[in-house]
């Protein structure tokens, strides 16, 4: 017999969606603090141009981690909020080089990378859960970060 939280989706499928967005959670929350010292401590030629840039960009972040943040609490479950929780599972790691913004913006599409593929897998795991809701966040977020992806890139070109 199948067993339904509050909002009809089976408990089980919610609880592998909740895990999986935890640590996407993890991800965006590095993401978003390496941004923010890239943003603190850029240095150079473009500066002006970057400084605007990162700030956008984790600005942009902040907005999602909440979302996901509200999604896994509306699945039922409790989002990790520890940042010792966040760096042992997060693909992505601090960033030690904050100033460079040619090394900036590698890493940025390093971590939209992971990112993505994070996301990618939640639109498998939402589809079978016939959970719209978080499929639906998955793909709006996907379409919006690969332009980024590529806007950065033809920065690097």
């Amino acid at each position: 017999m199948e067993i339904l939280n509050p909002i009809g989706l089976d408990i089980k499928k919610s609880e592998t969606l909740a895990d999986k967005l935890n640590l996407l959670l993890a991800n965006y929350s590095i993401f978003y603090q390496n941004t923010r010292g890239y943003h603190w401590n850029i240095k150079g030629e473009k500066f002006f141009e970057l400084h605007l840039k990162f700030e956008e960009l984790y600005n942009d972040l902040l907005l999602k981690i909440d979302e996901i943040a509200e999604r896994i609490l509306t699945l039922g479950y409790t989002p990790n909020h520890r940042y010792s929780d966040y760096k042992s599972v997060s693909e992505i790691k601090e960033s030690e080089e904050v100033s460079d913004g040619r090394k900036a913006v590698e890493a940025i599409l390093k971590s939209f990378k992971a990112i993505i593929g994070l996301q990618r897998e939640l639109l498998t795991l939402s589809e079978d859960a016939e959970d719209e809701g978080t499929n639906a966040l998955m793909s709006d977020y996907i379409r919006e970060q690969e332009k980024l992806v590529w806007m950065y890139s033809a920065y690097l070109e």
